[in-house]
């Protein structure tokens, strides 16, 4: 019996910019609706764990700049 991707361990992604690439292509295959029904759910899974590492690493970010700026969040001017 095939190995589907839900059996193999998850695929931590390289970076935050590698994940959110790989969630775009996943979404555009889903839309696509080209899939066999067990391929639409591996993906939504796959999706699902791309999606908490973005947040979590922005999550990360956050508490970082939060830290820089003495605990609070500045508003985000745009320097142009």
């Amino acid at each position: 019996m095939p190995q589907s991707a839900s059996d193999s361990p998850s695929r931590e992604p390289a970076s935050y910019e590698s994940a959110l690439a790989e969630l775009d292509r996943l979404v555009q295959a889903l839309e696509s609706a080209q899939m066999p029904l067990d391929a639409l759910l591996d993906g939504y899974r796959r999706g699902a764990e791309l999606l908490a590492y973005c947040r979590s690493r922005l999550d990360a970010v956050e508490q970082q700049v939060k830290v820089l700026d003495g605990g609070q969040l500045q508003p985000w001017n745009d320097p142009t």
